[in-house]
């Protein structure tokens, strides 16, 4: 575990865990911490990959007084953590908001990154545009920031039911709603980002390998988004686990390391 300088005093927390194959960084989505990952960091290790997990700003053990916690700057530091471990092709995944996040750092890395994967992603877009009337509605996204800054323990608990498909145990749902408790409370502004957020351009600009990750069951990024991917950028293919909610590392776990495995294995 390390923590990494990247905004004057500020630093984000991530954790190098080795291996002596393709670096992955995997990058958690909005209020949650690397914790999520657990669940597939010793598989993905067995598999010969170098696994690389991280804070965002605001979250986890990643401070939590940086003035900007947009997505930009979230995708600046992954930049940044790659830079600092001298890291010349990486594959980023990005799970539900930090999908975003992943497909923000591939535009920056450029040909450093080997390939994205969009774990559910909230990417390219995640409320209805005129031409693309797929996902939410702006407004919807605007009333969840509002009633969670009106009722953050209470909302982000409620949030946290609703991450699986099927009722999680009662320890998985407490373990969700502690780390969305735990990230800051000003957090809610990068949230606030995907009412109106749209990387089509910058998607489409991408060279490189994309993997989405299609979840059947999921309750917080549309699955359409995720096969509008699949189905539109030239280099994408999809995964679709038609039982699972918005975790598919938690609801379809042995498919999504095959997945991901697969997908490394021919990049």
């Amino acid at each position: 575990m390390a923590r990494l300088a990247v905004d004057g005093t500020k630093s984000i927390y991530f954790e190098d865990l080795g291996g002596a194959g393709q670096a992955l960084i995997l990058i958690h989505g909005w209020g949650m911490d690397n914790r999520c990952w657990d669940g597939v960091i010793l598989p993905l290790q067995a598999a010969g990959h170098r696994v690389i997990t991280m804070d965002h700003r605001g979250c986890g053990r990643s401070d939590h007084d940086f003035a900007d916690l947009s997505i930009a700057a979230n995708a600046a530091d992954v930049v940044q953590l790659v830079d600092h471990l001298g890291l010349n092709a990486v594959v980023v995944n990005g799970w539900s908001l930090g999908g975003a996040v992943a497909t923000h750092a591939a535009s920056l890395l450029s040909d450093r990154c080997a390939g994205l994967i969009l774990t559910a992603g909230a990417s390219p877009i995640y409320t209805q545009k005129s031409d693309l009337p797929i996902g939410g509605m702006p407004a919807d996204v605007e009333g969840n920031v509002a009633a969670m800054n009106d009722d953050r323990v209470n909302f982000l608990t409620m949030l946290a039911t609703a991450i699986c498909a099927k009722p999680p145990t009662d320890a998985v749902l407490a373990w969700m709603a502690g780390a969305f408790i735990n990230s800051s409370a000003r957090a809610s502004a990068t949230l606030g980002e995907l009412a109106h957020l749209d990387q089509r351009d910058m998607m489409m600009a991408l060279e490189t390998p994309i993997l989405s990750v299609i979840c059947g069951q999921d309750g917080f990024v549309s699955p359409d988004i995720s096969r509008w991917v699949a189905e539109n950028h030239p280099r994408a293919t999809g995964v679709e686990f038609p039982d699972s909610g918005h975790a598919p590392f938690i609801e379809a776990r042995e498919g999504y390391l095959a997945a991901l495995n697969d997908f490394i294995s021919h990049l």
